[in-house]
């Protein structure tokens, strides 16, 4: 595709040049550049494109069932979303679907468990999450989805506490909200670190026969022959049996039919300092203000805090935009000012500071699902993969489309379309919503581009179902 135009809302490659992320002040100096052979090899068993969370963890699963893998990165490893996100990993248990958010706390458990038995310095922390609403016709929408909880899935309703008195709001930090949802299953974590021990430890445990990673290999085309791919890149090309794109918002531009189905959105992040005589917090926060969707954390070592969100003060709001090389200046003029109006961050009798420094300024590129679901399995032939009756080798595979909320949910993605790929039956748990299939790419196809609702419609919507 190199020197085609684009449609509109593709993405195209991943810029050369990006912002600096908080989470890349530290790089690994094994991962920076690294190529596990100097030539691209000709021939793989899978190519793997895409090393953030999504394309590690599937890498991981194939290498550990017998599967030769090549990974490949457009830019350094774990430069895209998972290295440039707000630090969040926070199952979202009673704005989704029951089998959804059992999915996102197994993900959640498993990571944790995952940090906690190879004792990953990756920061991670449970510390609970804070969801404050400003509006009290959503928070009365989110009262009743919650007291619905308590009465079809208890398993659920623990794990989502209410908050609406005035002394609760106070400690919860959000004094200003109508309400708020207290979800004791959340953390924090520097999420660049994670992916990086375990690509390091991909690297130390297995021999370039098994595992063979590629920086700064972007992939221009794919090319289906006989049965098998061509993978062509700008060192060269591979031949392969299989091929798993994880490369989420930057999919349409290797598969241009998804083009509309998987959107790239860029959203951006600011580490503020925090101001004089803060008292740090003791959860994370999430909350929404009209359109936008905002989320903070603040780091326990320098006290950053990390805020993320407000796309929606800028024309288009970011939609379609793939390019992460600068950031947008009005929404970072919000981003510095928004949280003196939602989070208590001094003392009582303090008043907030109006703005607040940005030490650090970044964008990263999302991809937005059409249907609101990541895709998972099987690329449909729709969308250039090869027809689901074919069952011999060499197909095209995917796992993206997180809109915006791949932390809970993209490792466990990663390890279930591996699992399809070696040919297992366990699915983890994953819904049926995301499992990509011939009709539902018929079905999202086929679908209008909703306009954006309220939040208190889209809890009204769940209640509904």
């Amino acid at each position: 595709m190199t020197g085609t135009r684009l449609q509109d809302g593709q993405s195209g490659l991943p810029t050369t040049q990006s912002t600096q992320s908080y989470w890349h002040k530290n790089p690994s100096t094994v991962l920076l550049g690294h190529r596990t052979t100097e030539k691209l090899p000709p021939t793989a068993d899978v190519v793997v494109v895409g090393t953030g969370i999504t394309g590690t963890f599937a890498a991981k699963e194939l290498v550990a069932g017998g599967r030769g893998v090549v990974h490949v990165e457009a830019r350094e490893a774990c430069w895209g979303a998972t290295g440039r996100n707000g630090g969040h990993c926070q199952p979202l248990i009673y704005t989704s679907r029951p089998s959804v958010a059992r999915f996102e706390l197994g993900t959640y458990d498993f990571l944790n468990k995952f940090v906690a038995k190879n004792r990953i310095p990756c920061d991670w922390h449970t510390v609970g999450g804070v969801h404050a609403f400003f509006d009290e016709e959503a928070f009365d929408a989110a009262e009743k989805i919650v007291k619905r909880l308590e009465h079809e899935h208890p398993d659920l309703a623990e794990k989502t506490i209410l908050v609406k008195d005035a002394k609760g709001l106070e400690t919860l930090r959000v004094p200003h909200a109508h309400g708020a949802v207290y979800q004791p299953v959340a953390a924090k974590l520097w999420p660049y670190k994670l992916v990086a021990w375990t690509l390091e430890n991909l690297l130390q445990e297995h021999p370039a026969s098994e595992y063979n990673l590629q920086t700064n290999t972007p992939v221009e085309h794919l090319q289906h022959i006989g049965d098998g791919w061509i993978v062509h890149t700008s060192r060269g090309q591979m031949a392969a049996k299989d091929i798993l794109l994880a490369c989420n918002g930057y999919t349409s531009y290797l598969l241009p039919k998804m083009t509309g189905i998987i959107t790239p959105v860029r959203g951006q992040v600011a580490g503020l300092a925090p101001p004089r005589g803060d008292v740090p917090l003791e959860h994370t926060h999430v909350w929404k203000r009209g359109d936008n969707d905002d989320y903070l954390i603040q780091r326990d070592d320098d006290g950053i805090l990390i805020l993320g969100g407000e796309r929606f003060g800028a024309p288009g709001a970011e939609l379609g935009i793939w390019d992460d090389s600068e950031v947008n200046d009005v929404i970072a003029e919000n981003l510095r000012s928004e949280l003196q109006r939602r989070v208590k961050l001094r003392g009582p009798g303090h008043e907030e500071e109006k703005q607040l420094d940005a030490k650090y300024e970044w964008t990263g590129i999302m991809g937005y699902a059409k249907d609101h679901h990541p895709w998972v399995g099987r690329v449909p032939a729709a969308f250039g993969g090869k027809l689901d009756e074919d069952d011999g080798e060499g197909h095209l595979w995917i796992s993206a489309g997180y809109t915006g909320h791949g932390m809970p949910s993209a490792a466990r993605c990663g390890m279930r379309v591996a699992n399809m790929i070696l040919g297992r039956d366990e699915t983890l748990g994953m819904p049926e919503e995301y499992v990509a299939s011939e009709e539902r790419a018929k079905r999202v196809a086929g679908m209008e581009a909703g306009e954006r609702r309220s939040l208190a419609e889209e809890l009204r919507a769940l209640l509904d179902e």
